[in-house]
């Protein structure tokens, strides 16, 4: 099966990545959203980030106007998804939002076309049973800047067939992606790893042990990361940072994916993150 048509929906922060690497990759590419303000935002993110690209030489400036012809931005499912080949989800990280578009999907899409969820730790299997086609139906999780980063999670669930899978590895391969392939289980092999790191450094906080500055600083400089967890947490959101906590304790029962109450305050408060403007530190 040749894929010439990718629906990406969700146009926020991991829709307009998508987007972005798909259309540059060749793709023509459907970004749909609920209203025109999420539309045009991601529209403009993308803009943004392909102007960055062509200043530091990644792509021309030929390949930008190219890549920005191929994505036709829009509200209207039926119009994103009646010609699609490859469904790649990104909306809000909630297993009750994502069934509920993949219900919609099955009624719109061609028989043959997959369905991919973007997710971070949501059921794979769950998600495909409300459809009629799990077998076409997988993970496929991109990291945050989706442009920038290399990496991509194929997840496999109950059912997805090897077909599925091949088609979905070429595909991220295709949009410049090196891939890991895993088998599904709660927060897959990254955030599985990730969350309890990320969660001790809130407890360390909250504890007094350090401050935030000196936590991020400590491990950038102590441990070589990029960057630390705090800034990490700012970039990803501290809103789904707590929901892949909450759905990996329920799962596990283990104490060491137990939100701190500081993160809950937080998310309670609205500092999500880059996103909102503030978060773990400032960004007005």
């Amino acid at each position: 099966m040749e894929i010439k048509v990718i629906s990406v929906m969700g146009a926020g922060q991991m829709g307009n990545g998508i987007a972005h690497v798909a259309a540059l990759a060749g793709f023509k590419v459907y970004m749909r959203d609920i209203a025109d303000e999420f539309v045009n935002k991601g529209m403009e993110t993308i803009k943004k980030n392909m102007a960055r690209q062509v200043k530091k030489g990644v792509i021309t400036q030929e390949q930008m106007d190219a890549a920005l012809e191929r994505i036709i931005p829009t509200t209207n499912l039926e119009e994103a998804l009646k010609e699609a080949d490859f469904v790649i989800e990104a909306i809000i990280e909630n297993p009750n939002a994502k069934k509920e578009l993949f219900k919609e999907a099955s009624k719109i899409c061609k028989k043959d076309t997959i369905f991919a969820s973007n997710t971070s730790s949501i059921s794979i299997t769950e998600m495909a049973a409300v459809t009629d086609r799990p077998e076409k139906f997988i993970g496929m999780h991109f990291f945050n800047p989706v442009p920038v980063m290399k990496l991509v999670e194929i997840i496999k669930g109950a059912q997805t067939s090897e077909e599925t899978y091949n088609i979905t590895k070429e595909l991220a391969e295709k949009m410049g992606k090196d891939t890991v392939t895993v088998n599904e289980a709660p927060g897959f092999a990254v955030n599985r790893v990730l969350l309890p790191f990320l969660l001790e450094a809130i407890f360390a906080v909250q504890e007094g042990v350090a401050t935030i500055e000196d936590m991020d600083k400590a491990i950038k400089l102590g441990l070589n990361h990029p960057m630390g967890p705090f800034t990490l947490m700012d970039f990803i959101g501290n809103d789904t940072i707590l929901y892949i906590a909450d759905y990996m304790f329920e799962e596990f029962k283990d104490p060491k994916y137990k939100a701190p109450v500081l993160l809950r305050k937080m998310v309670r408060a609205g500092y999500l993150g880059r996103k909102t403007g503030k978060g773990w530190y400032d960004y007005s």
